[in-house]
């Protein structure tokens, strides 16, 4: 891990757990069924009614979500912080947070997508480990929404995960590399750039990579601002994620259908090159099935082989 870096406090069967929505509103009968879902996994799931606050597509104003947040922080009675949903908002909380509470408080914090904003301030800001993993509207599908032994394994056991190698993980740069795992969301990632609270991870680290429905150039864009910005040059690896909804067929020579591009083939082509292991299809944050659990700021060593996987090299609770 990297220095200073803390662990959270393990989660334990009958633990209160923080329901927040720091991005977008969501649908009431989906939250009712991810909440019930958390509380069958032997916690005890609560929230305020300000967790239903709309202000067009935030779930309420950025002060209001914040305090939330902070107000789950600062409670003895609660153990850890589940979010709802993705979506857009989590960044407007940024300047209203405290990082010395933060890292006081050693709270788990799981979710991914649009709460990457949070998590890598979390990460890299605060120093605590966090998880990029399910959220309420995940939960909410029972297991075929989440993976639920990598979940429960990270954030309740203290030992290491060790192996993980789900199906489909493919090797596009073969090698082996380790260093502690940071990242998300690619959107969420780039976005930061240029701001106090931009995507800075330590020399040598492994970085994760995820997104959704984002047309094959957007990537490429993306892909390339990372690299202009020094943020490819410093990690060891790269664990992509599904990238579902990132394909498109496009025109060539006035042909429409003649030629097919996706997330895959442009992190292939653009990565040609780098100086480390790069696989691709890890299912966690957006998935077409169930998503795995990944602790950020833990290390990790990636093997990109025939049979590509990644090796969580210890707990990443205490």
């Amino acid at each position: 891990m990297t220095s200073g870096m803390l662990k959270p406090r393990a989660l334990r069967r009958g633990d209160r757990v923080a329901v927040l929505a720091p991005a977008s509103p969501f649908d009431r009968a989906l939250f009712d069924q991810g909440v019930k879902e958390v509380g069958a996994l032997g916690f005890e799931p609560v929230f305020e009614a300000g967790v239903f606050e709309r202000q067009h597509y935030v779930a309420g104003a950025a002060s209001n979500r914040a305090a939330m947040l902070r107000a789950a922080l600062r409670d003895p009675k609660i153990a850890g912080i589940v979010v709802v949903r993705g979506g857009y908002g989590s960044a407007q909380l940024l300047p209203f947070l405290d990082s010395n509470e933060i890292r006081a408080a050693r709270k788990p914090l799981i979710g991914y997508s649009d709460l990457t904003a949070l998590l890598a301030y979390f990460t890299l800001t605060c120093e605590l480990v966090c998880f990029h993993g399910p959220m309420v509207l995940n939960f909410a599908s029972g297991v075929k929404g989440y993976d639920r032994e990598s979940f429960l394994n990270n954030v309740t056991g203290r030992h290491s995960v060790g192996e993980l190698n789900p199906i489909g993980l493919e090797a596009l740069i073969r090698g082996k590399a380790s260093g502690p795992l940071f990242g998300g969301t690619l959107t969420q990632i780039v976005s930061s750039l240029g701001t106090p609270y931009a995507f800075k991870p330590p020399s040598g680290y492994v970085l994760l990579l995820d997104d959704i429905g984002e047309r094959p150039y957007r990537i490429d864009r993306m892909l390339t601002q990372l690299s202009q910005a020094g943020v490819l040059a410093k990690a060891s690896a790269v664990v992509c994620s599904e990238f579902p909804g990132c394909s498109e067929i496009s025109e060539v020579d006035g042909k429409v259908g003649s030629s097919s591009t996706d997330a895959r083939t442009v992190v292939a082509d653009l990565l040609v090159g780098f100086d480390g292991p790069v696989v691709f299809g890890f299912p966690s944050g957006h998935t077409t099935g169930p998503i795995w659990t990944l602790p950020l700021g833990v290390e990790v060593t990636v093997h990109a082989t025939p049979r590509p996987r990644i090796i969580i090299e210890e707990a990443a609770v205490e």
